[in-house]
């Protein structure tokens, strides 16, 4: 048979048509494959289809044949089975700070690593349109900058805004620089997804402090020609102790502290303090920790969520911001606010003669 134009190109698409419409659940026979081939515009013969079935197989291709009342082959042996395609799909489509734009190509990327079969299956999965989504389509210029800064270990400069209600805008909010537009310089340490969030941790000079920025309220960064800079006390940066003490990317002032916690709440503390956390037995019904946390808004919010689950042994002066806390609640709902009047705060004897449990908000 005399050879067709694109004959040299056949081993190649021989090897697209098995990883594209081939899987465990959909073999294909010599006979479906030259016919495949021939949509190609290449001709084929069945003799010369078993020789390159065997050198995709020494190539590297695990080609397996099943035999029934016809003989099939698949490729097998992926880079990604689909359950882990799967997942990747999901974050993908979920993850906040990847524009919908984005989060489509990036899933129709990850498509083309899985059979035509399997890709369906991922189309059918993922829900992309309408998600709550950043409009920041720089957001990967963005990263791979922050990634570059890092590992020459140098300072970004950039622009940071945030929204703002504007009733005569036509969606009633606008985007303003911080600042007035002038541009911030901080010394990247590392990249993190908190709480459906991109952030970038950078030593920033004004404070002399780690600081958080939202990579996706980051515009025209580029990397700046300074020299290296270490943290004020020489130790290089950890981003795992770091996540510890952050209670949603708000920091604050680093202090020791101890908390009696519900033994029901024993799964909440190793989530989000690890197995490395030290535990230790209070009585029957409660076990105690000692963290390093930053004092922050977000950690009274973490505390407040578990009501009379957690109370503060230690430092008093957060005990002290968790009542004000308190306090600022309930007026809400005080005369005028629409609710309950805010109840005068007990005695020292009539606290004393309380569980633990219901001491929180004292």
């Amino acid at each position: 048979m005399p050879k067709s134009e694109n004959q040299k190109l056949k081993l190649l698409y021989l090897k697209d048509i098995l990883l594209n419409r081939t899987d465990e659940e959909h073999p294909m026979t010599v006979r479906e494959m030259i016919e495949a081939l021939n949509g190609y515009g290449i001709r084929a013969e069945r003799k010369s289809i078993y020789a390159d079935l065997e050198d995709l197989r020494r190539y590297g291709v695990d080609i397996v044949c099943r035999k029934s009342k016809t003989t099939g082959y698949f490729a097998a042996g992926r880079k990604f089975e689909l359950p882990e395609l799967k997942l990747l799909a999901d974050a993908v489509a979920s993850s906040k700070f990847i524009t919908e734009k984005k989060s489509s190509q990036l899933i129709r990327k990850i498509e083309s690593l899985a059979s035509d079969y399997e890709a369906s299956q991922l189309q059918r999965q993922v829900f992309v349109r309408g998600r709550a989504k950043t409009a920041n389509e720089k957001i990967y210029y963005n990263v791979d900058t922050i990634h570059q800064a890092i590992a020459v270990n140098r300072p970004v400069a950039f622009r940071y805004f945030e929204y703002s209600i504007d009733w005569n805008a036509p969606n009633h909010w606008r985007k303003h620089y911080r600042r007035d537009g002038e541009k911030y310089a901080a010394f990247p340490y590392a990249l993190t997804w908190d709480d459906e969030n991109y952030y970038m941790l950078a030593y920033y000079e004004k404070y002399q402090t780690i600081s958080h920025f939202r990579v996706d309220k980051m515009e025209s960064i580029e990397i700046l020609d300074r020299p290296p800079r270490e943290l004020p006390d020489h130790r290089s940066f950890d981003l795992a102790e770091y996540s510890k003490k952050v209670f949603g990317m708000f920091s604050g002032e680093e202090e020791r502290v101890t908390l009696q916690l519900d033994n029901s709440l024993v799964g909440v503390v190793l989530d989000r303090f690890g197995k490395d956390v030290s535990i230790y037995r209070a009585d029957a019904a409660s076990f105690k920790i000692q963290i390093h946390a930053f004092i922050s808004p977000t950690l009274l919010s973490w505390i407040f969520e578990f009501g009379d689950k957690i109370r503060i042994l230690e430092p008093e002066s957060l005990v002290e911001k968790l009542r004000e806390k308190a306090r600022e609640s309930l007026s809400v709902y005080g005369p005028g606010g629409g609710g309950a009047e805010i109840p005068p705060e007990k005695s020292e004897k009539e606290k004393s003669n309380e569980p633990w449990k219901s001491q929180i908000m004292h």
